[in-house]
């Protein structure tokens, strides 16, 4: 299943010491939880959608609800929690595991169908929304190669790009964390 935490960060003072935290401390930790196999974060491009996005692929809704991802942070954001906004998680299936998205592609997510998707001659993978907030109860997801010249200014409203910000964390490949 899949995995997602979205939101925006409301405090330009401490952003870059929070991204460092979440992409350098929390995402291994999440990754080293039973039942996580994928972890990536990411950036929006695009307007209309909250700042950032981590996808993980997970084996189901018991390991968001199970005492280690509790220990490990999970659902927590430490001392940064009270500059989190626009924050929403969903459990989607239709996926086994989270795409690893390189350097050189972005991260296209639809919420109104795979139409736009394949007219960018994209192959859309489909989630359906099962558990947490469950909104939006569908989404789309593709890879796109990262174009020559800008194309987020040119989404349909519901389409948004993502750049990663992180690589892919692999459960096998993981630094392991001490808590």
């Amino acid at each position: 299943m899949i995995y997602t935490v979205e939101c925006s960060f409301a405090d330009p003072a401490s952003e870059a010491e929070w991204n460092r935290f979440y992409s350098l401390e929390k995402l291994p930790a999440l990754i080293s939880v039973r039942g996580f196999h994928t972890s990536q974060r990411f950036s929006a491009l695009s307007a209309g959608c909250p700042s950032y996005l981590a996808i993980h692929s997970i084996d189901g809704l018991g390991v968001l609800q199970g005492d280690e991802y509790l220990q490990k942070g999970g659902g927590n954001f430490a001392r940064w929690q009270r500059h989190i906004t626009d924050w929403h998680r969903n459990l989607y299936d239709g996926l086994d595991r989270a795409p690893a998205i390189g350097v050189d592609e972005y991260l296209a997510l639809s919420a109104i169908g795979p139409g736009p998707l394949a007219d960018m001659g994209l192959v859309a993978c489909s989630m359906h929304a099962v558990a947490l907030e469950k909104a939006p109860e569908y989404r789309w997801l593709a890879r796109l190669k990262r174009p020559a010249e800008p194309v987020a200014e040119h989404l349909p409203a519901g389409v948004h790009l993502y750049v990663p910000m992180t690589q892919q964390l692999t459960r096998d490949a993981a630094p392991r964390i001490s808590r």
